[in-house]
């Protein structure tokens, strides 16, 4: 007799050998996540929660939610909120602050927000400053059931080394609470900080749809922190625009199976868009730049530091600008941060889209062949050094590569993804463009940075206003070009570091 593997199975269990499986419905409509109102969805959120909000300025932020928990002053507070940065003073976490209902921030940036800034540096709010693509790890490893990671991002900075300022006294003259030093370890020769998964209790959401089993489409770069915070929730609550039944949506465009959703209910307030950029038709992109000469000069000697084909990220300000200037023989591929890879051109006026941002909540437009993705997927990306090239702005850069360009004294805005970009710089390379001088007149380019550091020894290439340098993280300085109408004298005068002056050393080309 012939005892085929699943008698013996059954045999072992106990089980008739008859026995085949269980059987599961085909269908999964009578699950039902959805509820009649934010109300009853937000009804358990309780004073002291820790609360992961989705969103990146004013993209993709689950206002009817936080607008509703906001209505709940005098019942909830001492709230911990987290999301990649704070909005807009008002607006968004802004009303939670504002209504004091808030006892700390973790956030990456809290820059276009003065009314959190002003509350922290009085004494009346914690804040916690994250690297960007570290606080997305936070709740993509924390939705993923892993307790902690290794990342290169912060390495040699008050990240890792501690210090950095959490609570303030009552006159912002004193730091009350620090941040602790971090773990590191070493890996194939490499520095690594050790960081803490985040799990919130709460995981608030905004979705362009989602099925009544809670599956969950984002629309263009609205997915940014919203996928990776709903899986790391407790108990995560989905605002959607739309809400269809199960099986409408198709299974490949699922962004979040609904297995990471608790809740969902339908949004109430409208999407909002905090800047608003547009082109005209057929007109000459780099007419419309309004800088000063020696800023435009930055920008234009930036734009030949692409090759073709290349992948490059460009951070806010003037190192946006560059691409203006590109060759017509060369392509570039921009990715940007909150989670698009072949960024396009600024929209034609009507055509702005909320849901479509820049890294500086900028409207823009996706390249033929784009891709949009969360921002845990962009700076996975970034970490890995799949990015050829990254342009950056700078406070100050020291005469071996280290770059400040996050803090001041007296403001507290916050690094964003910076410090992720610069993680690598064996694999990405770093250009900082930035004016000489500062508005006193101190040099820019030192010994050694005096503001809080971004990396360390990761600059490869300095473009000013009167200089290129090229960085050896080793043996320092190098001049390459002077700007048009300066000379080497001239440079020497305004540097506040040493360097040598190459052999073939030239006016910059322009």
């Amino acid at each position: 007799m012939i005892i085929t593997a699943r008698a013996r199975f059954c045999a072992k269990l106990s089980l008739p050998s008859t026995f085949r499986s269980f059987s599961v419905s085909s269908s999964c409509s009578t699950v039902n996540k959805v509820y009649d109102t934010i109300d009853a969805a937000i009804d358990d959120v309780k004073s002291g929660s820790f609360i992961g909000i989705g969103g990146f300025g004013l993209c993709g932020v689950p206002f009817s939610l936080i607008n509703k928990l906001g209505e709940r002053a005098d019942t909830v507070k001492d709230l911990v909120v987290s999301s990649n940065n704070a909005g807009v003073d008002g607006v968004g976490i802004g009303r939670l602050v504002n209504n004091e209902q808030v006892k700390r921030v973790i956030a990456s940036y809290v820059g276009e927000n003065a009314g959190i800034e002003n509350r922290f540096m009085n004494g009346q709010l914690e804040l916690e400053l994250v690297p960007q693509g570290t606080l997305a790890e936070k709740f993509r490893a924390g939705g993923a059931g892993i307790p902690a990671f290794y990342t290169p991002a912060g390495y040699g900075t008050w990240v890792q080394e501690g210090g950095m300022p959490i609570r303030m006294s009552k006159d912002g003259k004193t730091i009350v609470q620090k941040s602790e030093p971090k773990e590191v370890r070493e890996f194939n020769g490499k520095k690594y900080v050790m960081e803490p998964s985040l799990v919130p209790d709460f995981a608030f959401i905004h979705a362009e749809k989602a099925d009544t089993l809670g599956n969950c489409v984002f629309r263009y770069t609205a997915g940014n922190y919203n996928a990776p915070i709903a899986k790391s929730g407790k108990i995560t609550i989905v605002e959607a625009e739309e809400i269809v039944e199960a099986g409408s949506l198709k299974p490949e465009e699922i962004h979040v199976p609904g297995i990471y959703v608790d809740r969902v209910v339908k949004s109430t307030e409208p999407k909002r868009c905090e800047r608003i950029t547009t082109r005209e038709p057929g007109a000459d992109p780099a007419a419309s730049i309004k800088h000063s000469v020696n800023r435009m000069n930055i920008v234009r000697r930036a734009a030949q530091e692409f090759q073709n084909g290349m992948y490059a990220n460009l951070g806010i300000g003037l190192p946006m600008l560059a691409p203006t200037f590109l060759s017509s023989d060369v392509s570039v591929i921009l990715q940007s941060e909150n989670g698009i890879l072949g960024l396009g051109p600024y929209p034609l006026k009507g055509e702005e889209d909320p849901d479509l941002i820049n890294a500086g909540k900028e409207t823009v437009s996706i390249a033929q062949g784009g891709a949009v993705f969360s921002s845990d997927e962009s700076f996975g990306m970034i970490r890995a050094g799949r990015i050829n090239m990254t342009i950056l702005g700078g406070m100050q850069v020291s005469q071996y590569g280290d770059l400040a360009n996050w803090m001041v004294p007296g403001k507290l805005k916050g690094m964003g993804g910076a410090m992720d970009l610069v993680a690598h710089p064996d694999m990405t390379r770093v250009v900082v463009t930035m004016e000489h001088c500062d508005r006193k007149g101190n040099p820019k380019i030192v010994e050694s940075c005096e503001f809080p550091l971004t990396g360390v020894k990761c600059v490869s290439r300095i473009i000013t206003d009167l200089a290129v340098f090229d960085v050896d993280r080793e043996t320092g300085l190098t001049l390459r070009e002077y700007a048009p109408g300066s000379s080497v004298e001239e440079v020497t005068a305004k540097t506040g570091a040493k360097f040598k002056v190459a052999d073939d050393v030239k006016p910059m080309s322009l």
